[in-house]
């Protein structure tokens, strides 16, 4: 079968990692319960930050945020290790900037993640993102953006939310955690 993954709050936990860091570079305290009642996807807000001071700071911590220690969430690496193992297909699809596709892939496999070139997309709005999926006729696809989800009906495609507090809205299943996707599979 034929896996497609986002990869930012989907498989890794960017945003509270890039919390973290906001905390941190802006010497604040801002309490992580804060973080998990955030309803939009960008996180400014909650810094007291307008949207182009966010915008400003998210840019000016992309370096940051995107390579350093940002932790995969639980047994998403060795849940995508083992669909790997099984001869199934894995295919990453980021709406990352393409300037960051290279060093990207290059974290992916530095945390355990099984990647191979021709099947790491990155570099697209999100319309684009939903023709790559769709041109790839995937068995699967999990993301977190209900941007993304939304637009993606066919009937052949299963898709699921990654459980996030910005998503609850959404009525498409949900995966909450990595090791649910075997049961997933096996339904």
């Amino acid at each position: 079968m034929k896996f497609g993954f986002d990869i930012d709050d989907t498989l890794i936990s960017l945003r509270e990692h890039a919390f973290h860091i906001y905390n941190k570079n802006l010497n604040k305290t801002i309490p992580i319960d804060v973080f998990h009642e955030i309803k939009k996807v960008e996180i400014h807000e909650a810094f007291g930050l307008t949207a182009e001071q966010g915008f400003n700071m998210w840019n000016s911590s992309l370096e940051e945020i995107y390579y350093t220690s940002c932790p995969p969430y639980p047994d998403a690496v060795e849940t995508l290790v083992e669909l790997s193992k099984q001869g199934h297909e894995i295919y990453y699809i980021t709406a990352r900037p393409s300037e960051h596709g290279e060093r990207t892939k290059q974290w992916l496999i530095e945390q355990g993640f099984p990647v191979q070139a021709e099947k790491f997309f990155c570099g697209m709005k999100d319309q684009d993102k939903v023709k790559i999926i769709q041109e790839l006729k995937l068995d699967y696809y999990f993301d977190d953006k209900p941007d993304v989800l939304n637009t993606l009906s066919n009937d052949l495609l299963k898709v699921y939310v990654m459980n996030q507090s910005y998503n609850q809205h959404l009525t498409i299943p949900r995966i909450t955690n990595w090791s649910e996707l075997k049961e997933i599979i096996n339904k």
